[in-house]
């Protein structure tokens, strides 16, 4: 049997301990308040990507009224490398897959489509986007160093080219897009580009831009067969 003198005593809660718990409890949840209203306001101030390969997306999103209006931006990652696939090089090996250069094709006949009279097309002067811009206009494009440095400074240089009344075609690279997706505050779960993909974004009279959407390569032919009927 135990005696008295090894039982450990139980203590009871004083009043002031009572009077506490409430405080602590309210102190809890309002952190989680806080916590929450900070992550609402974080997502808030994010720029969602949406898919303009869906066709409710892309009536929503003004792209077309835009593009008629030539106050649009559209920058083109490279088509399919011919240093990092599988299939055959179209020539070099520091260009773009036989598969890569299709899917060019499919794209600029899309952006035939939309209108390319009056826009103004330039390239990084890498093999692989001069060959993925003449497979999409079917010509040779300008090449700008600009295109291929992809720093800090690609946003404001894009802006700086955009001429009024002018939509501007830049096959560029996947860090270029990816700095001018940061600089409007993309979430970085949504700056990965295809392939070929296009972003597409709007700059309005005072030069402010805004993201309207992207449209991957393989959307381009059902959207357009959608559009036609």
């Amino acid at each position: 049997m135990l005696s008295s003198d090894t039982l450990t005593p139980l203590v009871m809660p004083t009043r002031r301990t009572w009077q506490r718990l409430p405080r602590i409890t309210l102190a809890l949840g309002l952190a989680l308040l806080l916590t929450a209203a900070s992550a609402l306001l974080w997502a808030s101030t994010r720029t969602t990507i949406v898919n303009l390969g869906n066709e409710r997306h892309l009536n929503a999103s003004g792209l077309l009224q835009q593009w008629a209006e030539g106050a649009v931006i559209v920058m083109i990652r490279h088509a399919e490398r011919c240093d990092s696939a599988p299939g055959p090089c179209l020539d070099d090996a520091t260009g773009i897959t036989v598969a890569g250069s299709q899917a060019a094709s499919r794209v600029g006949e899309g952006l035939q489509h939309l209108g390319l009279a009056g826009a103004d097309l330039l390239s990084s002067p890498k093999l692989r986007t001069r060959q993925t811009a003449h497979f999409i206009v079917g010509d040779t494009v300008t090449s700008e160093d600009w295109l291929e440095g992809c720093n800090a400074h690609f946003t404001e240089q894009a802006l700086a080219h955009k001429r009024s009344g002018h939509n501007l075609v830049l096959i560029t690279h996947d860090g270029c897009v990816d700095h001018f997706q940061r600089s409007l505050s993309v979430a970085p779960g949504q700056r990965d580009s295809a392939y070929a993909s296009a972003l597409f974004v709007s700059v309005d009279g005072n030069g402010k831009a805004r993201i309207l959407g992207r449209m991957n390569e393989p959307d381009w032919q059902r959207v357009l067969a959608t559009r036609q009927r």
